[in-house]
């Protein structure tokens, strides 16, 4: 069988090498890209977000057992770090989801965040194209929990699951007003310590603060992750926020921003790609070293760049 009609089967080996070929080699990986893309657009997409400590790996983990229970099939991407000198994942699988890697219909991949602001790299979009041509009912993404730059999770997810806990210092200041807009539902974990009631209270009035459209009212739900608290209610919500996309059309408009993002990044690189084709590193160094030694300014470097670029472009064009 060919590479797309393993990962069609399920075969996890496949699934795994054509994920590394994302990471290492996007170009050639572009081509099974393209065959699977007919056989996405079924899976669900949840994004769990929110500060570090704040049991983000716990939920997931008690989540995709909860579904399994229900036979469903669950595809994992944990957002990880990136090593500043490899690029990849640092935390590798995550100790805590360990027992879930003998499950066959869980499959669970860590990608290494790699600089960006959002925590979510470029591969992010195509590994949950991977998982949902794989036969996933539901994927999670859980990421890096870094502040107001998780704000790239709603992107790429259906649905938005803010993640805090009680205790942190300044509760709200762990907030900000750009993370409370993407949540979906809000997740109060560890709430069996005290401040939570608090904590709660505190979330209500930054929602009554923000002017929402949507008929949605994010609820707010109390867990204890590690004692499987609060789990199932936290699915139901799950459901019915998912129901509720589904009839109002929001689905169909995240889905929609969803591609716009996906098309604008291949755009993206695709023109990097270009620029570093048409523009050698010796060039592109002897611009930098005029600009930090005060010869000329970013601005005329890029002006300058910009003409060879365009002068290789109408060359390669003829």
């Amino acid at each position: 069988m060919s590479l797309t009609e393993k990962i069609r089967n399920g075969d996890s080996r496949a699934v795994a090498k054509l994920i590394t070929m994302v990471e290492n080699d996007f170009q050639n990986a572009q081509p099974f890209l393209k065959e699977l893309h007919q056989y996405c657009g079924k899976a669900i997409v949840v994004g769990i977000t929110g500060p570090p400590g704040s049991g983000k790996s716990t939920i997931t983990d008690k989540l995709t057992k909860h579904l399994r229970k229900m036979n469903k099939k669950v595809g994992i991407i944990a957002i990880d770090p990136s090593s500043p000198f490899s690029g990849g994942a640092i935390l590798g699988d995550r100790i805590r989801m360990q027992d879930l890697t003998t499950d066959k219909d869980v499959f669970i991949r860590s990608v290494g965040a790699r600089g960006h602001l959002g925590g979510l790299s470029r591969s992010t979009q195509a590994v949950v194209k991977i998982m949902d041509a794989m036969g996933k009912d539901f994927i999670f993404i859980e990421t890096v929990g870094v502040g107001q730059s998780e704000i790239d999770v709603i992107k790429v997810s259906d649905v938005v699951l803010l993640v805090v806990m009680p205790g942190m210092g300044d509760d709200i200041q762990v907030i900000k007003a750009g993370i409370m807009e993407i949540g979906d539902i809000f997740v109060v974990n560890k709430s069996d310590r005290d401040g939570s009631d608090k904590l709660i209270a505190e979330i209500e009035m930054m929602l009554h603060l923000i002017e929402k459209e949507e008929k949605w009212h994010p609820p707010i739900l109390k867990t204890v992750g590690t004692e499987n608290i609060g789990i199932d209610v936290l699915w139901k919500e799950v459901e019915k926020c998912t129901d509720y996309l589904k009839e109002s059309g929001e689905m169909f408009l995240r889905r929609k921003n969803r591609t716009r993002k996906e098309i604008f990044d291949l755009f993206q690189e695709s023109w990097r790609e270009m620029f570093f084709q048409f523009i050698s590193e010796e060039r592109l160094e002897k611009e930098v070293e005029r600009v930090l030694k005060q010869n000329d300014n970013p601005y005329n470097a890029v002006k300058k760049l910009s003409a060879i670029f365009k002068e290789n472009l109408f060359k390669e064009g003829e």
